[in-house]
């Protein structure tokens, strides 16, 4: 009999690793993990990339453009056009003036335009030559003045330009006293609105031998103008420097003073005593060639907030009625300029909308490669300051400076001024206005309680208007207050004014 097989013991299964202990729950650990727990909105991708580019480089970011961030604008503002309650105008039969008269304060000679609207200024060196040529060419067919920016005259954009600014910066790069005895209007540059409290930023790579020349530095150098001017410190410095400048033209031409908007009120003030015929406020949303990506991100202040500012100042002072009120930043339509006008600019000057007449930011069939030679889509450039635009607007590279036909787009920024008019004028009609300059606050209101209080003017829908509303309210209390602390016996009742009497 065979021997009964040993059966194999049962191997003992083994004890599985104990997991460690965790707080976390399945759900925050799986793919899902973004979509349960969101996403920083502080830290966002940008926001880490851009520190990864400082660990890298060890300096601020520079860049051109504008300000990036969101902030009240425009379109939170709306015309109430007359229905019965206004008398509207015909667009084709009535006329709406758009005549504008700047510095008549003091001037022989104020300048004369024939839109509300002009180019600002922006230099030789942050433009092309053609692109300075084009800007003075199609200001000139609207009827309208363009300005030298810092570095300089070049005597192209001079004969081309029925009315040019010639502007003087704190470093007085290019300054000229001959060129100056050439200019339609003076301006000084104190501030601009993307970074005030900052000077001029001009890249080496556009400092060729004739911009080099023209500023009497080096070539191939950045260049950064001071943040102040060398010969006044303050205000009374500054009036006699005002005064100054008009001996020196005779008190032909009108001064001008360009401010950055950051203490407007005070700012202003300060300024309209000093004795200009004009004064030029720059908003945050303003643009540069080349400045710190921070600077333009967190200084300054919204133009909708600076107009009604800069108007008040004015009208405190007493001088509302003789220094004209130049207003700039971020303007990209004809609704834009009403609004502007409506707040109480006398003008508006314009600076990037006009760099996209010329083509910026627009991709040229078979000509330019945004992707390919910046790195991001036409639409989305701000390399401005990098001297490699693709359509040749913001490049000293004779290559791309090809690229820009003087003649033909000088006739784009002829075309988009006089459109930016007919809207002044079409929504000036709705209003009732038989001039553009009749436009008033009164005649707007806001979509949102912060527009409504940068703006003062009410949310729609309302009479409301944040922070003013409340100031009337507590005048209107201190009025009742004072009234019965003079005469108590008047506010009590019937019967008691029998005893008291």
């Amino acid at each position: 009999m065979a021997k009964a097989k040993k059966k194999k013991a049962a191997a003992k299964p083994k004890k599985r690793a104990a997991k460690p202990k965790t707080d976390e729950n399945p759900l925050e650990s799986g793919p899902d993990k973004r979509e349960v727990l969101g996403k920083s909105e502080i830290f966002t991708p940008n926001v880490i990339n851009d520190i990864h580019m400082k660990a890298e480089l060890g300096r601020y970011r520079m860049r051109g453009f504008s300000m990036f961030k969101k902030i009240p604008h425009w379109d939170e503002l709306i015309f109430l056009p007359g229905t019965l309650t206004r008398f509207v105008i015909e667009g084709y039969r009535e006329k709406c003036d758009t005549k504008t008269v700047l510095g008549s304060r003091f001037a022989k000679k104020p300048v004369e335009l024939d839109i509300p609207v002009y180019i600002t200024g922006m230099s030789f060196g942050a433009l092309s030559l053609e692109a300075k040529m084009a800007l003075a060419k199609g200001a000139s067919m609207a009827g309208t003045a363009t300005c030298s920016g810092e570095g300089g005259m070049i005597p192209p954009e001079r004969d081309l330009s029925t009315k040019w600014y010639y502007q003087v910066i704190q470093s007085r790069y290019g300054f000229n006293p001959h060129h100056l005895m050439l200019a339609d209007a003076i301006e000084f540059f104190i501030g601009q609105g993307c970074k005030v409290g900052l000077g001029g930023h001009l890249m080496g790579q556009k400092v060729t031998e004739q911009v080099a020349e023209m500023r009497s530095l080096p070539a191939g150098i950045d260049q950064r103008s001071p943040a102040r001017h060398p010969d006044w410190l303050g205000p009374d410095d500054l009036s006699l420097k005002v005064q100054e400048t008009r001996e020196a033209t005779n008190y032909e031409v009108p001064i001008q003073l360009k401010l950055g908007a950051a203490r407007v009120y005070d700012d202003v003030r300060m300024a309209a005593k000093c004795g200009p015929d004009i004064i030029y406020l720059d908003g945050a949303e303003g643009g540069t060639g080349a400045g710190p990506h921070t600077a333009s991100e967190e200084t300054g202040v919204p133009l909708m907030s600076a107009i009604p500012e800069a108007r008040r100042a004015l009208e405190d002072v007493g001088l509302a009625d003789e220094v004209d009120l130049v207003v700039a930043g971020g303007i990209r339509n004809g609704g834009d300029v009403a609004k502007c006008i409506a707040l109480g600019a006398d003008a508006v000057a314009i600076g990037h909308s006009a760099l996209m007449a010329l083509n910026c930011n627009k991709e040229i069939p078979g000509v330019t490669d945004y992707e390919g030679t910046i790195g991001v889509p036409a639409g989305e450039c701000y390399h401005c300051h990098t001297g490699r635009c693709p359509v040749g607007i913001t490049t000293q590279d004779p290559e791309l400076r090809k690229r820009l036909d003087v003649d033909e787009a000088a006739h784009r920024v002829y075309n988009f001024l006089h459109t930016l008019t007919l809207e002044v004028q079409m929504l000036a009609r709705a209003c009732g206005k038989t001039d553009v300059h009749s436009l008033e606050p009164e005649d707007l209101n806001a979509l949102t309680t912060e527009a409504a209080a940068m703006a003062r003017v009410p949310l729609a829908g309302t009479q409301y208007i944040p922070g003013v509303s409340e100031e009337r309210t507590l005048e209107e209390i201190k009025t009742l207050l004072d009234q019965y602390l003079e005469n108590p016996v008047d506010y009590l009742p019937e019967t008691a004014k029998e005893g008291a009497s």
